[in-house]
Parts: structure tokens; C-alpha cells; sequence
């Protein structure tokens, strides 16, 4: 890591610990009711706690596991169901009403349906976790191909590339910046629903640990766990923003000022 990731970093935590330290301080004062809302010291505590048990463990490495069989079936689906319906007129117009009507559907109301056809085993939870994935990989790449420029699609035939050929060579290109966004966008989604499907008779996992410290009444584990989402996500969104900058180094980007 340079110094440039370094001080952007540092920068990217300076709000967080800001907001922290505030409330830190006001609940040290008694400006605030530490309660329902715990400092920051309070819900770090319960983290140490638990990591030092071995739950925290446990629990990060079932929510994982979770995402990322739930992450990869869902890239999957999209990118052959996307792929199929950004290339193929036939296909767009068989599946493509039906693919965007299922996108309405609330996630939380494929949770009984799930229940009654996988149980409330590992199975049911990775299918709610693809379902969330697969609609932004798919929208992305079937509108990505749909969007790149005729004549780059023309000049490929004039060339006389194959189907094949056109693929690899113009549409994987055209379309790879879209995709990777939407793969981005996809493991975000795939946190928030793994959420949700730890609600579904979960022994163990971050959602698990969420509703144990409802029922049981402690807003220091509920944070605990949010905390940890939020490390945990942005963790693998910077690892997968990491892994797929090599495939995009082609690209003359827009360089943001300071």
C-alpha cells in the first residue's frame, strides 16, 4: 500500500472516528443517555468479548461462507442470464418481462416460499443471498451490451470476427466496467440480504447475533454486529475493487480533483 492509499485511508476514517469520539465524550459527560445507544468503548468491549470466546469466529466465518456461495451462484445466474438477453434479441423478449417483474418482489417475501421448499437449513439462506445478487449483475451486463456503440459492433464485422471473436474482443471490453460495478454493487446486496436469511432459524452468523441481542435486550451485541457488517463489507468490497483493477488499467479515466 503507497502513501496515497495510505492518506486516503486515514481520511475515509476520519468522519467515523470523529462521530465516535463525539458520542464517546457525551455520554462520558451525560450529555447523552449511553442506554439504548452505547459508546463506542461499550460496543468495542463486547467485540473483544466475543472474539476472545471464539464466537465472534464462529459467527463471522458462517455469515461468510454464506455470502460467498450465495455471491457465486448469483454472478453466475446473472452474468449467463444477462449475457443471454444483452446478445440475443429472442431471449430478451422470453425472459426479460418476467426476469424484471421477479426483481419487484420484496426479498423478505421470499422467505416463507424458501422455507417450505429447502427448509430452514444452509441451502434456503444461499438462495435468498443469490436472489439479491443476481438482479444487478444482470440488469447491468444485459444493459451494458445493449448500450455499447454500434459501429464498434460494425468495424468487428468488417473484419469479419466471429461470434465468438466479437465477444471476446468487443463486448468483453465494452462491457467490463459496467460489469464490475454491478459486481460491486451485487456483494452489497448480498450483505444486506444475508441479513435476512440469518433471520430464517440460524444457530449461528452475524444476523444470528443481531436477533440474540434483541430478544435478550443489549444494543452493545446489536451494534456489535452492525459494526462488524460494516467491516466485513467493506473489507470484501475493497478486495474485490482490488482484484478487478488490473482488468480495467486500460481505461483512460476521469481523474477527480482534490
Amino acid at each position: 500500500m503507497g502513501w496515497g492509499s495510505a492518506s486516503n485511508t486515514a481520511l475515509g476514517l476520519l468522519v467515523p472516528l470523529v462521530l465516535a469520539l463525539g458520542w464517546e465524550l457525551a455520554v462520558a459527560q451525560g450529555w447523552g443517555n449511553g442506554r439504548l445507544l452505547p459508546p463506542p468503548s461499550r460496543i468495542l468491549a463486547t467485540l473483544w468479548t466475543l472474539a476472545k470466546s471464539g464466537e465472534l469466529t464462529t459467527h463471522v466465518l458462517a455469515t461468510l461462507g454464506r455470502v460467498a456461495l450465495g455471491f457465486l451462484f448469483g454472478v453466475l445466474a446473472g452474468t449467463i442470464l444477462g449475457a443471454l438477453t444483452g446478445y440475443l434479441t429472442w431471449a430478451r423478449r422470453l425472459l426479460d418481462p418476467m426476469l424484471q417483474a421477479l426483481r419487484s418482489i420484496p426479498s423478505i417475501a421470499w422467505v416463507p416460499l424458501f422455507i417450505l421448499w429447502f427448509g430452514i437449513f444452509e441451502t434456503s439462506k444461499v438462495i435468498l443471498i443469490a436472489v439479491g445478487v443476481f438482479f444487478p449483475i444482470y440488469l447491468a451486463l444485459s444493459g451494458a451490451i445493449l448500450g455499447v456503440d454500434r459501429k464498434l459492433v460494425e468495424v468487428g464485422r468488417i473484419f469479419r470476427l466471429s461470434g465468438v471473436e466479437l465477444v471476446w474482443r468487443v463486448l468483453l471490453p465494452a462491457t467490463l466496467p459496467s460489469y464490475v460495478l454491478a459486481l460491486r454493487a451485487g456483494l452489497g446486496l448480498g450483505w444486506m440480504f444475508v441479513v435476512a436469511a440469518e433471520f430464517m432459524g440460524a444457530s449461528e452468523g452475524l444476523g444470528f447475533l443481531l436477533t440474540d441481542g434483541q430478544m435478550t435486550g443489549q444494543p452493545q451485541t446489536i451494534l456489535a454486529s452492525i459494526v462488524a457488517f460494516a467491516v466485513l463489507g467493506k473489507l470484501t468490497d475493497g478486495l474485490l475493487a482490488s482484484l478487478s483493477r488490473p482488468l480495467l488499467r486500460w481505461q483512460d479515466s476521469f481523474k477527480p480533483g482534490a
